[in-house]
C-alpha cells in the first residue's frame, strides 16, 4: 500500500490539487506537480504564507507568471493580444521569478539578447512597457484576501534608446506617382486617400460608412471616427478635400459597412506583402523615372510615411500648427463632433492646399540628410 498523503490533497488528471480549510478560508488550487512529496511541500509553504499574512501581515510572494496571467484575465484593451505576445516572450526570462526579483538587473539578459538579434529599441520598449504596467498594477491596485498588494514597491523600468529609430520619409510628388502607379488598385486608392487626409493605417482600413456625417451648409460630408477606434482615444474628424472626396464617391455601394473593402471583406492592413513587392518594383525603376539613385528611405517606405507626407505638405503650404494638429488627428482635447460649419470650412480649405503639386519653385524642398539612411 502507498503511504497516506497529507489531508487536503487529492489527485486529478495526474496532478495533485489542494482543497483545504486554512485559518478560516478555503484554499483551492493546483500544486502543479504529480509528485506527492513536492505537492506536500507546496501545501506546507502555502499554509505558512497564509499564517504569515494573517498573523504578521507578511505579503505572500507571487511569481511574475502569476501576475502576467492575472493581467491578461483582468485587463480589457484593444491591444491585449499584442500584450500577450510580449508577456509570452518575457516569460522565458523572468516568468519563474518572484515579483520583487523582476527589475532592470534581471531584465538585462532579455534586453541584451534582443539587441544582439537586431531588434529595434522601440520593439524592446514595447515589451518593457507591458512588464512595467504589470508591476505597477501589482504594487498599486491588486490586493489579496488579506488586503495586501501583490508587490510592495514597483521597480523603475528604464526604456532603451539605441538611437536606431527610423526617420520618417515624406514622399516627393514624383516618388508618390512612382509608388502609387505600381500598387494594386485597392491599395492605391487607400494610399491616395491616406496622403490626402493624414489618417492612420487602421483608420483607413476600418473606415465605416456609418461614420460619415453630412454637412449640408457646405454641400459635403466628413467622417467622424469614434474614440474607441482611434489611437489617442479621442473622436477623429476627417475632412475630405477634392481628391479624398472623389475616392469616397468611387467607393460608394461597394460594401454596406466598409469604405475600403477587398473582395467583400475588411482590409486588415495596408502594409502587407503587396505593399512590399510594390516598393521593391518602384525602387528598381527609381533611377529611370526620377533620375537619381534610390534613397534607402524610399526602398523601405512605410504606410505611415504617407501621414508624414500629408503633414509636411500642410506645413509647406503655410497651414498653421493648430490646424495641422486637427487634420492629422493629434491629441488636442477638443470635441471634434462639435465643430461648426465655418470651422470645418477652414479645415477643408487647408486640406485643399495639398491636392496637387505646387508650381515649380513653390513646393516643399526636402532636406533629407540622414533620413536617406
Amino acid at each position: 500500500m502507498g503511504r497516506k498523503h497529507t489531508p487536503g490533497l487529492y489527485k486529478r488528471g495526474g496532478i495533485w490539487h489542494i482543497d483545504k480549510q486554512v485559518r478560516g478560508r478555503r484554499l483551492c488550487e493546483s500544486t502543479g506537480t504529480s509528485t506527492l512529496a513536492e505537492a506536500e511541500a507546496y501545501l506546507a509553504r502555502r499554509i505558512e504564507e497564509i499564517r504569515q499574512a494573517t498573523v504578521y501581515g507578511v505579503r505572500p510572494r507571487r511569481t511574475f507568471r502569476q501576475a502576467a496571467t492575472k493581467y491578461l484575465m483582468d485587463v480589457t484593451k484593444r491591444s491585449l493580444a499584442r500584450d500577450a505576445q510580449d508577456l509570452k516572450l518575457i516569460d522565458l526570462y523572468v516568468g519563474d521569478l518572484y515579483l520583487d526579483q523582476v527589475h532592470m538587473g534581471t531584465l538585462q539578459k532579455f534586453i541584451n539578447e534582443r539587441r544582439a538579434q537586431g531588434v529595434k529599441s522601440a520593439t524592446v520598449n514595447r515589451t518593457l512597457a507591458v512588464v512595467r504596467r504589470v508591476l505597477n498594477l501589482a504594487a498599486r491596485l491588486w490586493r489579496d484576501e488579506h488586503g495586501l498588494t501583490w508587490l510592495e514597491t514597483p521597480p523603475m523600468i528604464l526604456l532603451q534608446d539605441w538611437e536606431d529609430q527610423r526617420r520618417p520619409y515624406p514622399l516627393s510628388w514624383d516618388e508618390q506617382s512612382l509608388l502609387f502607379r505600381h500598387l494594386p488598385t485597392h491599395l492605391a486608392k487607400m494610399a491616395l486617400f491616406k496622403v490626402n487626409t493624414g489618417t492612420r493605417e487602421q483608420e483607413v482600413c476600418g473606415l465605416r460608412w456609418d461614420w460619415e456625417e453630412q454637412v449640408p451648409e457646405l454641400g459635403t460630408s466628413v467622417f467622424v471616427i469614434p474614440s474607441v477606434s482611434t489611437k489617442n482615444k479621442e473622436d477623429r474628424l476627417v475632412v475630405l478635400n477634392r481628391v479624398a472626396r472623389s475616392i469616397i464617391e468611387e467607393q460608394r455601394d461597394q460594401h454596406s459597412v466598409w469604405v475600403f473593402p477587398y473582395k467583400g471583406r475588411r482590409v486588415t492592413r495596408m502594409y502587407n506583402s503587396a505593399w512590399k513587392r510594390t516598393r521593391e518594383q518602384a525602387a528598381e525603376r527609381y533611377v529611370d523615372e526620377i533620375g537619381n539613385s534610390c534613397p534607402a528611405g524610399f526602398r523601405n517606405i512605410r504606410v505611415h510615411d504617407l501621414k508624414h507626407t500629408f503633414g509636411r505638405r500642410l506645413r509647406a503650404a503655410g497651414v498653421w500648427l493648430e490646424t495641422r494638429k486637427v487634420l492629422l488627428g493629434h491629441k488636442n482635447g477638443d470635441i471634434t463632433t462639435h465643430y461648426s460649419a465655418p470651422e470645418i470650412q477652414e479645415l477643408l480649405d487647408a486640406a485643399e492646399k495639398v491636392c496637387q503639386r505646387p508650381q515649380q519653385g513653390h513646393g516643399l524642398v526636402l532636406l533629407r540628410g540622414s533620413a536617406r539612411a
